[in-house]
């Protein structure tokens, strides 16, 4: 009798984990750690010539879903002044995702929340470098604050 209920219990967890699968392949639902879309979304990346762990948030981008072009830039504050972005919102890279630019080392949950929601902005940001955010080394201790920003004002868009 044990047998032929586990058996049941066993066939009625199958039956509903190929169920669930069989939804999210057909709705393409996308988890929080996923790029929003179907199609890889190209991203441009600028960076100084000095820095490394540009290439580390780069590289998290793509394994993500992005394509993303890194661009060396000799003078990196000419990338901020285009995009408006002040001095106490700068981190060492700009990403520009179509519209919209990403200051910093941001989380991808930021990222894809910008590009669901589409808010009117000029773009988000991560100030500084923080430890423990994506492609900086260290661990995190506490909550990033991630802002959004509009002709150079800020305001907070997330906290992850």
């Amino acid at each position: 009798m044990l047998k032929r209920t586990s058996s049941k219990i066993l066939l009625t967890v199958a039956v509903f984990v190929i169920a669930v699968g069989g939804y999210y392949a057909a709705f393409g639902k996308t988890s929080a750690n996923e790029n929003v879309g179907e199609n890889k979304i190209t991203a441009t990346l600028y960076k100084s010539p000095t820095c490394s762990c540009c290439l580390g948030h780069a590289s998290y981008l793509k394994g993500k879903g992005f394509d993303v072009e890194t661009i060396v830039e000799g003078d990196i504050s000419l990338i901020k002044e285009k995009h408006n972005i002040p001095y106490n919102m700068q981190s060492c890279h700009t990403t520009e995702i179509g519209d919209y630019f990403v200051e910093g080392h941001v989380p991808i949950e930021a990222v894809n929340k910008l590009l669901a929601e589409k808010p009117d902005v000029d773009g988000i940001a991560l100030p500084d470098m923080p430890a423990g955010s994506p492609g900086m080394p260290g661990i995190k201790r506490g909550k990033f604050i991630i802002y959004s920003l509009k002709d150079g004002e800020s305001s907070e868009f997330v906290r992850l």
